[in-house]
């Protein structure tokens, strides 16, 4: 195996996964979903030849798995994840994880579109589940670290200190999921595909034969079967949501929304306005209030924000900067990063000032921080300008 990875030129030295050094007697737990990601990053541990364990999350009750219609946590997931297992001649396990799934994520998930905010539930999956749960459980099993097969790069500094970094390939990078990571996961993790671009980790899938090269990608929200959330909305926040009017900024009332989940910041169609004339602006929802289960709309530039608050700040390095961070900012999982000025404040807010106008920041959104590729920062838009 090693000789076929080296020939692909993605080998490291014995010993290196993803760019860091274990220590001796390390035991790497492999977070398998059943992907291509997941079985390469299992192929290059192994390949590196530290001892190497499987784990596959199963994070939904039987009859729920049916209906994802092979995503990333569907029945077929798990085999295809225990048949690479076995091609690697690793042990493989699958663990339970449907109830803190459950709680932490989905039902997250649920309150933050009941009170009008826009979430990321990748994000909380990785930072309650994957980096946490899991890496319990893979040291319950007699596992040091945890690899997983996301596109970031984890680097160690002389006096040990670990730093989250953007992946090489940037149109794969996920280091905007991970920000919540802190130096005691950080110093845990281990991050083999940093480096590679996927059409790279295709073909080591298919050089070792692992059986899930062409697989496609699961879908982003993993356990929202046939990818429309608003049916799992309207399943599972019945009674809890209610039309109610589409005002413009100063009050008139335009149209009739059906809840305030069913909208995000941003949002044009389905807003279900009174006739306009031809001449009009296209109108987009501005801002959701739920104390007055209203909607507000407005032209495009409207949206356009200057600054922004952020809420329950985390930075990797433990430490809250004694001053403003200059760098980038990135509002979405594949949004552009912006230059900013991010300027931390008291009891975990901050301030973000772009230096151009900023449209379509929603409540709810993460905003992450980047000094060149590393990440410095992060945290949840809570409103608009300074959080007191």
């Amino acid at each position: 195996m090693r000789a076929v990875v080296r020939a692909a030129g993605a080998a490291e030295p014995p010993g290196l996964i993803g760019g860091r050094r274990l220590p001796a007697g390390a035991v790497v737990a492999v977070a398998m979903s059943g992907g291509v990601d997941s079985a390469v990053a299992a192929a290059l541990c192994v390949a590196a030849g530290v001892p190497t364990i499987g784990l596959t999350m199963r994070l939904w009750a039987t009859e729920a798995v049916e209906r994802l219609e092979g995503g990333c946590c569907s029945v077929d997931a798990v085999e295809d994840a225990r048949r690479v297992a076995a091609r690697l001649e690793i042990p493989h396990y699958v663990l339970d994880l449907a109830a803190p799934f459950q709680a932490a994520v989905v039902s997250d998930f649920l309150e933050a579109y009941a009170g009008g905010r826009t979430p990321n539930p990748c994000i909380r999956c990785n930072q309650r589940i994957k980096f946490a749960e899991l890496l319990r459980r893979a040291r319950a099993v007699g596992a040091t670290h945890l690899a997983t097969g996301h596109y970031a790069r984890v680097r160690v500094d002389a006096q040990g200190r670990a730093a989250l970094h953007r992946a090489a390939d940037p149109r794969k990078d996920q280091s905007y999921t991970l920000y919540h990571c802190d130096q005691a996961t950080l110093a845990r993790v281990c991050l083999p595909l940093g480096g590679l671009p996927k059409p790279a980790v295709r073909a080591l899938a298919a050089a070792l034969e692992l059986g899930v090269a062409a697989k496609p990608d699961s879908q982003e929200l993993c356990f929202v079967g046939g990818g429309d959330h608003r049916a799992l909305l309207r399943e599972r926040l019945q009674g809890r949501y209610a039309p109610g009017p589409v005002v413009d900024e100063a009050g008139a009332v335009l149209g009739t929304h059906e809840g305030l989940p069913f909208y995000t910041v941003g949002q044009r169609g389905g807003l279900r306005l009174a006739a306009t004339r031809p001449d009009q602006a296209p109108l987009h929802v501005l801002r959701l209030d739920p104390r007055r289960n209203t909607v507000v709309v407005g032209p495009r530039e409207r949206l356009d924000r200057r600054s922004v608050a952020v809420t329950g700040c985390v930075y990797p390095d433990g430490r809250v900067p004694g001053g403003p961070l200059r760098g980038t900012v990135q509002l979405r999982a594949h949004g552009r990063p912006v230059p900013a000025a991010w300027r931390p404040g008291a009891a975990g807010h901050a301030r973000i000032d772009f230096d151009a106008p900023e449209p379509g920041a929603a409540p709810g959104q993460s905003a992450v921080c980047y000094v060149g590729d590393r990440v410095v920062a992060g945290g949840e838009l809570s409103a608009w300008g300074w959080a007191a």
